[in-house]
Order: structure tokens, then C-alpha cells, then sequence
């Protein structure tokens, strides 16, 4: 597996604003429409990842636990899907019921969201506070496909409540790790 670190957007960088096909409903939706009250988090993913695999119960939890505080989640794929087709949107759509996501599955067909946000692998996760600006990116956890640490979500679920006590993350904000977003050539 190709390892793939974030590039750690700088905090306090305001959320580049999209509208997105929804891969499950098939309506196109709009940062502004799908923020959080207290926070939102967008979650670069993919269906074939193995670190997306690996992490998929965990974000799960998270979102159902944190959407009744206040914290949406939004899911985006900006795979090039000519050369991936496991991640075109008709299979994002099937992944999503499967896994059970709680959440909007998009689909960023140009990239031009993904190269907004700088993101570079999956999955690359962002949190931003009710005015919209970054406050955490990074990873999950410590936990890797094969390296035997549990999951937890600790440093999102930290930095998730952070925003909702309206305090200041002060835990240093390591980069996520996965495999690059397959860029269209």
C-alpha cells in the first residue's frame, strides 16, 4: 500500500465552498445547506481504500454520536473513476447503504473540490467550526490497516469536542495516512 500523507490545510482557512452530486440521493447539495450548527466535517473517501476500509465502522460511529451535537458529516470521492471504476458513483451509492453511512456520499467528478481543499489521500478529514473555518485536520487515530492499534477516533473525537465546549484544540494535529486520490491525467 502506498502511503499518502495530508497536506494540513492551515487552521483558520475558511471552507472552500461546493455542490456536489449525492451519490445515495441522487440530489446535488451544497456546503452551505449541509453545515453543522456547532462544526462540519468533510471526509475525503473512497469505496476501494484500504485505510477508508479500515476506519469505515469508526466513521460511522462518530457521525451517528456527533450529528446529535451539532456536527455534520460530508463524504466526498474525488477519484478518477475512468481508471478506478469501483469508485464511480453508481458504486458509491451501493458502498454508502452498505456501510451504512449516515452521511451524504459525493461525488467531485472535476477534482476541483479535492484540489480546494489541498486534500491528498484517503482518507483526508477536515473539521471546521460553525463559521465555517478550520479548527482540526488530520487523522483519525493512531490506527492503520496491519499495525495492530485499535481504533478509537480519539484525535477526531477530541478535536470534535473541542468545538462543541467551544475550547481550543491544543493536541498536536498529526496528518493522516492512505493512499493518494487517483488524480485524472
Amino acid at each position: 500500500m502506498a502511503r499518502t500523507p495530508s497536506n494540513m490545510l492551515p487552521l483558520g482557512t475558511k471552507a472552500p465552498d461546493f455542490s456536489l452530486l449525492d451519490t445515495v440521493s441522487g440530489n446535488t447539495l451544497h456546503l452551505n445547506d449541509l453545515k453543522g450548527e456547532k462544526g462540519t466535517v468533510v471526509l475525503f473517501i473512497c469505496n476501494h481504500c484500504p485505510f477508508v476500509i479500515h476506519i469505515n465502522s469508526e466513521l460511522v460511529a462518530i457521525a451517528n454520536t456527533y450529528a446529535e451535537k451539532g456536527i455534520s458529516f460530508i463524504a466526498i470521492s474525488s477519484n478518477d473513476v475512468e481508471n478506478y471504476p469501483q469508485d464511480s458513483p453508481e458504486k458509491m451509492k451501493i458502498h454508502a447503504k452498505t456501510e451504512g453511512y449516515p452521511f451524504p456520499y459525493l461525488y467531485d467528478e472535476t477534482q476541483e473540490v479535492a484540489k480546494a481543499y489541498h486534500a491528498a489521500c484517503t482518507p483526508d478529514l477536515y473539521l471546521f467550526d460553525s463559521d465555517l473555518k478550520l479548527v482540526y485536520r488530520g487523522q483519525l487515530d493512531d490506527s492503520r490497516p496491519e499495525n495492530g492499534v485499535p481504533l478509537s477516533g480519539n484525535d477526531l473525537r477530541h478535536a470534535l469536542d473541542c468545538v462543541i465546549e467551544g475550547k481550543k484544540n491544543t493536541k498536536p494535529q498529526k496528518p493522516s495516512i492512505g493512499c493518494n486520490i487517483k488524480w485524472k491525467s
